[in-house]
C-alpha cells in the first residue's frame, strides 16, 4: 500500500491527497482503506465519509460496484447525459453513449441553475462539462426528450376499438395510441410507459390511478407528474410514533405562564410559530418568537431525518398537504396547539423604540399557546373588537408598530402579488376561488418572523457556526435592461447605472400610483427579480434589504429551518439534536437539493390550482369573460380571467384577417394595417372556447368570432409606425 503524504492539521486528507492515494493504490481503495492509510479515527472517519460524498458529488471520484473508489475519466466538453439518480435531490448522470473500452461509465454531478423544475431519473440532458479538480461536473444546457419515459394521462376511446392517451401536461398537445390498455377503461387516469419512437410510438398502461375528475384527483396528478413522495415508509412512521411519546426533556425554560399567541391562515394545516411581546420602560419591548422544536424529535441521521431531507419541504394543495414529516409530528406533537404543552425553540428579542433589535437570546423552552387565531379573527381584535386575549394582541400590535419603523427605514421590496385560494366543501367540490387578503394581522406576523430570522442569522455568524442562508441576489443586468425598455413604453424613466436597491422599484410603483397598468407593471418588476434559494454562502437578501437572513420559523414544513435549528442547538449548547459534522460538511450539497425541491413544490402547487380554475370555468365555456393579457408571444397572447387567474391562449391566427407583428421589446402584437394592438396588461372581453380540467389548459377567442386566415406577419420587426397605447 502506498504511503500517504503529510496530512493537513485537521487529520483528514485533502481532496488531492485522496486522489493521489486512489490512483497509486495497487488494490481496491474504499473508505476503510483510505481511513486506515491516513490513520483516521472517531470523528475523523465521519469527516472522511462526508468528504468522499462531496468528492463523488463534485465528480472527482466514482464508486465501483465493490464500494471501492476510482478517479473519473475524461469527458467531452458537451455531451448528452442520462439522469441515473435524483431521489435525494443530488442529481447524477452518465453519458448516454460510452465507448471507452475497459473504463467504467462515469457518473457526474449535475448542477442545476435558474427556475427549472428538478430533474428526475430517466431524463436526458444536453450538458456542458467542466473539470473540477481531477474530475468533472455538468451544467444543464437543455433538456432533451426522454428516450423512454412514463406518461401521465387519461384514456380516451377512438375508432375501431382503439384507445388513446390524452396527456395531462398542457404543454403536450398530441395524444398517443395505447398498445396495451391492461385493465384500464375509458376516462381512467393512468401512468403509461412509452413504447417505440417516431410515428410508431405508443404506450402501455402500467398503473391505473382512477377518475381524474374525482375529488382530490387534481393534486394526485401533480404528485405523480412531479414525483413527489406522498407515503412514508413504515420505518419512518414507527420512528415518528416512538419519538412522539418521549418527554419534552429537562432543562427547558418554562414559559407556560405567558399568553403566547399563534396566528395563522384559517385553513392552516400545521402551526409552526407563536409570538408574545410586552413593553419595557426605558428600553422598548421584550418579545418572544416561539417555534416548534422539531430538531428535538428529528435527529441527524435518523430515518425521520433522511426522509425529511429527501422531501425537502411540505407541499400544499387545495385538497391536501403532502407533509415533510409524518402527521404524528407535523399535525400533532410539533404543532403549537392551544392549551397543550409543547417543546419550542424560542428567540428572545429586545427591541428598542425605533424597531431595532438590540439583543437576542435562544433557548429551548416549554410553552402552552394561549390561543390559535385565524388572521381574520386577529384583525378584528386589532380593529378594536373585544376578545379574551385582547391585552396580549394589543401588546403585540404596539411592538409591531415599532418594527414597522425599522422596516420603513430599510425599504424592502413592496410588491402586492395576489395569491389565489381554492375553497372546497367537505366532498372536495369547488365552492369558490378567491384572492387571499393581506391584513395588518398578516403583516404583524410576517415582521415578527423576519425579526427572528435576522436575529438567528446574526447569532450564528457571531458564533462562526454554519448557516443555511436564505439568499436572494440583486436582479441580473439583462433583466433590468428588458424592464427599462418596458417601462419606457409608459414614459417611466429607469436608470441602470445606479446601485440597485429595492427602494428604486418601490419609487417606480409610487409613480405608477393607481393607474390601470399597475398590476402588470408590478408583475414585470417581479419577473425582473432573481429567484431566492438556499446557500451556505453569505450573499444577503436583496428583496428584504437585509444583509443576513436565515429561515428559522417553519421547521415543520422546511428542512432548511431544521438545519438552522440544529446549528443553534450546537452553537449555543442547547442539548441534544445539534448539527452533526456530516450535516455541516454537506451544507452546500443540501442547499442545492432543497432549493430544487422548493421549485418542484411551487410548480406542482401552481399547476394544481390551474386545474381547479379550469374545472371551475368548465361550466362557463362559450361565455364572454373579463380578462387581462398576461403574456405576449409571436404566436399569440395569453389572457387570465380577472379576479380568478388561469392562463389561456389566444392564437394569433384567431385574431381576424389582419396580420400582426410581434414587438418583443414592448410585449405586444401590432396590426400591420390599422395599428391595433394587443399588449401585456391590456384588459379586454374574450369568449372562453375551451377549459380542460385535466391539463389545466384554457383557450379564448375574440367575442366577434374567429378567422381561419393564416398568421404571416413579420415576427421579428421591433417597432411599428402605427401605435396605440392603452394606459
Amino acid at each position: 500500500m502506498n504511503k500517504p503524504t503529510k496530512r493537513p492539521p485537521s487529520g483528514v486528507p485533502s481532496r488531492q491527497q485522496i486522489l493521489d492515494f486512489i490512483a497509486a493504490s495497487p488494490t481496491s481503495a474504499g473508505k476503510r482503506e483510505i481511513a486506515r492509510a491516513f490513520g483516521l479515527h472517531g470523528a475523523e472517519k465521519i469527516l472522511l465519509k462526508a468528504l468522499l460524498k462531496d468528492m463523488t458529488d463534485e465528480g472527482l471520484i466514482d464508486m465501483a460496484p465493490g464500494r471501492a473508489f476510482h478517479k473519473m475519466g475524461g469527458l467531452p466538453k458537451v455531451i448528452v447525459l442520462h439522469v441515473v439518480a435524483a431521489d435525494d435531490g443530488q442529481v447524477w448522470a452518465s453519458p448516454e453513449h460510452w465507448e471507452a473500452e475497459g473504463v467504467p461509465k462515469p457518473r457526474v454531478r449535475v448542477i442545476e441553475r435558474g427556475r427549472r423544475s428538478a430533474l428526475a431519473v430517466g431524463e436526458r440532458i444536453l450538458a456542458r462539462t467542466e473539470e473540477a479538480g481531477g474530475g468533472h461536473i455538468a451544467h444543464v444546457m437543455k433538456r432533451l426528450a426522454r428516450a423512454e419515459e412514463m406518461l401521465l394521462g387519461v384514456v380516451e376511446a377512438g375508432g375501431a376499438g382503439r384507445f388513446w392517451l390524452k396527456p395531462v401536461d398542457k404543454r403536450i398537445r398530441a395524444s398517443t395510441p395505447v398498445s396495451d390498455i391492461a385493465e384500464a377503461k375509458q376516462g381512467d387516469l393512468v401512468l403509461a410507459e412509452r413504447v417505440g419512437r417516431g410515428p410508431r410510438a405508443s404506450v402501455r398502461v402500467r398503473e391505473i390511478l382512477g377518475d381524474p375528475l374525482a375529488p382530490r384527483a387534481f393534486s394526485l396528478i401533480a404528485i405523480h407528474k412531479f414525483g413527489i413522495p406522498d407515503t412514508f415508509p413504515d420505518e419512518v412512521l414507527q420512528e415518528a410514533a416512538r419519538v412522539a411519546r418521549q418527554s419534552l426533556g429537562e432543562g427547558r425554560e418554562d414559559l407556560r405562564h405567558l399568553p403566547i399567541i399563534a396566528i395563522d391562515p384559517v385553513d392552516a394545516r400545521d402551526h409552526d410559530d407563536a409570538v408574545w411581546a410586552e413593553p419595557v420602560d426605558g428600553v422598548g419591548f421584550k418579545a418572544i418568537v416561539a417555534i416548534a422544536d422539531v430538531s428535538f424529535y428529528v435527529r441527524p441521521g435518523s430515518a425521520l431525518d433522511k426522509e425529511a431531507r429527501k422531501r425537502g419541504n411540505s407541499v400544499y394543495f387545495p385538497d391536501r398537504v403532502v407533509p415533510m414529516l409524518p402527521e404524528t409530528l407535523s399535525a400533532d406533537v410539533c404543532s403549537l396547539k392551544a392549551g397543550a404543552d409543547r417543546a419550542a425553540l424560542v428567540c428572545h428579542l429586545t427591541i428598542d423604540t425605533h424597531g431595532n433589535i438590540t439583543a437576542q437570546r435562544f433557548a429551548r423552552a416549554i410553552i402552552r399557546v394561549a390561543a390559535n387565531l385565524a388572521y381574520e379573527e386577529a384583525q378584528c381584535v386589532l380593529d378594536g373588537a373585544d376578545h379574551p386575549h385582547k391585552a396580549a394582541l394589543d401588546a403585540l400590535n404596539t411592538c409591531w408598530q415599532t418594527l414597522r419603523k425599522a422596516r420603513a427605514k430599510r425599504a424592502p421590496l413592496e410588491l402586492e402579488i395576489p395569491e389565489r385560494r381554492v375553497q372546497l366543501d367537505e366532498m372536495g367540490r369547488i365552492v369558490a376561488i378567491t384572492t387571499r387578503v393581506t391584513r395588518d394581522a398578516n403583516r404583524l406576523i410576517e415582521d415578527f418572523m423576519i425579526a427572528a430570522n435576522v436575529a438567528t442569522a446574526k447569532a450564528l455568524e457571531a458564533k462562526r457556526a454554519p448557516v443555511m442562508y436564505r439568499a436572494h441576489e440583486p436582479p441580473a443586468r439583462e433583466k433590468l435592461e428588458a424592464l427599462k425598455d418596458y417601462l419606457a413604453t409608459f414614459d417611466i424613466a429607469f436608470t441602470l447605472g445606479q446601485v440597485m436597491t429595492p427602494a428604486i422599484f418601490n419609487r417606480i410603483l409610487e409613480r405608477v400610483g393607481d393607474m390601470e397598468a399597475r398590476p402588470e407593471i408590478m408583475e414585470q418588476i417581479l419577473r425582473s427579480q432573481t429567484q431566492a434559494y438556499y446557500s451556505p454562502e453569505h450573499v444577503g437578501h436583496f428583496g428584504l434589504a437585509l444583509g443576513s437572513y436565515a429561515h428559522f420559523t417553519s421547521p415543520i414544513r422546511r428542512y432548511a429551518d431544521v438545519l438552522v435549528h440544529r446549528a443553534l442547538v450546537r452553537a449555543y449548547d442547547l442539548g441534544e439534536g445539534g448539527m452533526s459534522h456530516e450535516d455541516a460538511a454537506r451544507l452546500g450539497v443540501t442547499a442545492t437539493h432543497i432549493s430544487a425541491l422548493e421549485r418542484r413544490a411551487m410548480e406542482a402547487e401552481r399547476e394544481t390550482v390551474d386545474r381547479y380554475i379550469a374545472a371551475h370555468l368548465s361550466t362557463k365555456v362559450g361565455q364572454i369573460l373579463d380578462t387581462r393579457i398576461s403574456g405576449v408571444t409571436k404566436f399569440g397572447f395569453f389572457a387570465s380571467v380577472e379576479g380568478l387567474g388561469g392562463d389561456g391562449l389566444v392564437p394569433a391566427s384567431r385574431l381576424g384577417a389582419e396580420y400582426f407583428d410581434y414587438d418583443e421589446k414592448e410585449h405586444r402584437l401590432v396590426g400591420q394595417n390599422t395599428g391595433e394592438e394587443y399588449r401585456l396588461g391590456q384588459r379586454l372581453p374574450l369568449r372562453l372556447a375551451e377549459a380542460d380540467p385535466i391539463s389545466g389548459a384554457l383557450k379564448f377567442e375574440l367575442p366577434e368570432g374567429t378567422s381561419n386566415m393564416p398568421y404571416r406577419g413579420n415576427r421579428n420587426r421591433a417597432k411599428m409606425p402605427h401605435r396605440k397605447r392603452h394606459r
